[in-house]
């Protein structure tokens, strides 16, 4: 466990705070805005204010951090249906990132009700009231998971949001993403920042269907998956179809996804096995796509 001076607090461009991860050597949120990124790259993609309508929901909180995206999918409920009563899992490995949110007063601007909940959740791990039931799972997120599809858990929302594939591979395999997918009601969405074609084809291995979100302040956009898109009126702002590019890249050596048998290697030998599978692999070489579009750019 970290202790609040291993983490050095810093302002994004909406005026919000995040934190640098000195062990993973990366911001918990882009630049561009942890209070924007959370209602932008993982609320809107699910739908929640849509859902909200619901008399319950259920959200899993993947790499639950700072908790900004709790703060944001909560607020987005009840703003639309106070009467909505929800429940949360978050997995997180540090329970002194949580902590350092409150102990910065990250959520000082928020409502009161959102910072108590945060509050509990990181100093107790638990919270209940009359509409919330909220638990936050310590320790290594593959034992976790599996802790929580075992239990029957099925989420109408899942926020994936680990430190990046190349810091963080054992959260995006092939393996975990298919027991998260296994946590997913048939009706929910799986956001994630990260476009990776690895990712991504843990994300079709799994059984879902995927579709891009909007960029937020970054090149890339990012990925939400479900079980099957229905087409509304909402999903024109929350998803865009994979463009051609997109698809390509999920032929190159880049989509070989990062894989973990048994739910318990070591990152560097996660990283390792990806790196010898690209190596016999017959896909297209990374660099002969970006090549191909740079020059059909032109």
């Amino acid at each position: 466990m970290s202790d609040l001076q291993d983490f050095q607090a810093q302002v994004t461009a909406d005026g919000s705070l995040t934190l640098f991860s000195p062990e993973f050597g990366e911001t918990f949120h882009s630049h561009y805005g942890a209070r924007q990124e959370s209602f932008l790259k993982f609320i809107a993609p699910t739908q929640l204010a849509d859902q909200a309508q619901k008399p319950q929901l259920r959200l899993l909180d993947i790499c639950y951090g700072l908790g900004y995206n709790t703060a944001a999918a909560l607020e987005t409920i009840w703003s639309v249906n106070p009467n909505c009563r929800v429940e949360v899992i978050g997995l997180e490995l540090d329970v002194s990132v949580p902590q350092a949110a409150i102990a910065h007063n990250f959520f000082d601007n928020w409502n009161s009700q959102y910072l108590e909940i945060l509050t509990q959740l990181a100093t107790k791990q638990q919270v209940c009231t009359d509409n919330i039931d909220g638990k936050l799972l310590l320790g290594d997120a593959r034992v976790t998971l599996q802790q929580v599809y075992q239990s029957g858990f099925q989420a109408d929302a899942i926020f994936l949001d680990p430190f990046s594939p190349p810091s963080c591979p054992q959260l995006w395999t092939k393996e975990f993403i298919s027991v998260a997918s296994q946590c997913l009601h048939v009706n929910g969405s799986l956001t994630t920042y990260s476009c990776a074609a690895a990712v991504r084809t843990a994300l079709l291995a799994a059984g879902l269907q995927i579709a891009s979100t909007s960029p937020l302040g970054r090149r890339t956009p990012g990925t939400v998956a479900r079980h099957s898109f229905v087409t509304t009126a909402s999903d024109s702002t929350s998803y865009l179809p994979l463009k051609q590019k997109e698809i390509e890249h999920l032929l190159t050596r880049a989509a070989i996804p990062y894989r973990d048998p048994q739910l318990k290697d070591l990152p560097n030998v996660i990283l390792q096995r990806r790196i010898k599978e690209q190596q016999t692999t017959s896909n297209e070489p990374t660099s002969q796509w970006q090549n191909r579009w740079m020059y059909l750019k032109r």
